[in-house]
């Protein structure tokens, strides 16, 4: 696949935790455009299995997207430990244990290991940069490579490992900030966009992250430099899509949305809740070591209902998703294109 030239105008963003599943990726497949399974928080073999899943269910071309791990130094887990200490009440009203602050490299091995051996059409990575070595790798088998930045400023190092596409996250995306410094520095998509444009070389591919909810954004979005538009939060409501009920119902039901590392330790978007107004101040940049300590508090208020308890991942433009099925989703937006 060319990555200017071939690439479908839409692209359904990897969203991992839940929401992001294989029937969503064919299901959007199926509208005409280019779907991502989520890699993170998956196990090699699942991951391996999902891929294999989805090339039966479809024949069009597909992405996969893994985390890349961070650091994991003392400081970090001292603070996630304090952390864990404010959330110490919430955690006990709620009757739930929290998690222990510890680093783990989310198999990021292994998974890459998995994709060489069964190579979708493209890689992406969140999180932090891949090596020179994984590039090659992945190159090798055929598959192309893409990264995520928040900030212009990280066009050239992007550049520098011969990527083959950026994904632009602009600040009204939904979910994890996913390029390589989680530094709270927020662009708007469109400017963004016209910046890693004018950096990138010609040959690279940019996909417009961030506030890609209907037609009229996402053409200003090409208009701006973009080759396709990524979206994520426009798919929260899909039939396909794993989002848990609590989290649909806060999508109808709540507005506002806020940038916080409260749940994970690392930036991310989401509707306001008392978790996010209470803590977000003392939350520590320490993924994923905060995501260990909430993980257990996040799955009881998933399982019991509670949104005050979730992450209820969201962009700004949240209030335009609808429900229905994904292929007619991607279809509507292809057609405003």
């Amino acid at each position: 696949m060319n990555p200017r030239s071939g690439l479908p105008r839409v692209v359904l963003a990897p969203m991992a935790g839940g929401p992001g599943t294989v029937a969503l990726a064919a299901a959007v497949g199926a509208g005409g455009g280019f779907p991502f399974l989520p890699g993170g928080y998956l196990s090699p073999d699942r991951l391996a299995a999902d891929v294999e899943i989805l090339r039966a269910a479809t024949d069009r071309p597909f992405g996969v997207n893994l985390f890349v791990p961070g650091p994991d130094r003392i400081e970090l887990t001292q603070r996630a430990r304090e952390y864990a200490a404010a959330l110490a009440p919430m955690a006990e009203l709620a009757g739930v244990e929290l998690g222990r602050p510890t680093w783990d490299d989310d198999a990021y091995a292994g998974k890459l290991d998995a994709l060489v051996q069964s190579p979708p059409a493209v890689v992406s990575f969140a999180f932090g940069w891949p090596g020179l070595d994984d590039v090659d790798r992945l190159h090798r088998v055929g598959a192309e490579v893409w990264v995520t930045l928040n900030d212009p400023a990280e066009v050239e190092w992007a550049t520098e490992l011969g990527v083959d596409g950026i994904v632009a996250q602009g600040g009204e995306a939904g979910g994890h900030r996913g390029g390589p410094v989680d530094n709270r520095r927020d662009h708007p998509t469109r400017d963004l966009v016209r910046a890693v444009r004018h950096l990138a070389p010609a040959r690279t591919a940019v996909v417009a992250a961030g506030g890609v909810a209907d037609g009229l954004v996402a053409r200003a979005l090409l208009d701006a430099g973009a080759d396709a538009v990524a979206a994520g939060t426009a798919y929260l409501l899909a039939d396909e899509a794993g989002t848990a009920d609590v989290h649909r119902h806060a999508l109808h039901t709540r507005s506002g949305t806020v940038v916080t590392r409260a749940f994970t330790g690392r930036s991310a978007r989401a509707l306001r809740t008392m978790w996010t107004e209470r803590y977000s101040d003392a939350a520590p940049a320490a993924y994923p070591h905060v995501h260990h300590v909430t993980a257990p508090l996040r799955r009881h208020g998933k399982e019991t209902g509670q949104p005050e308890l979730v992450h209820l991942w969201a962009g700004t433009a949240h209030a335009d998703a609808r429900p229905g099925p994904a292929e007619q989703i991607t279809e509507d937006l292809l057609a405003a294109l």
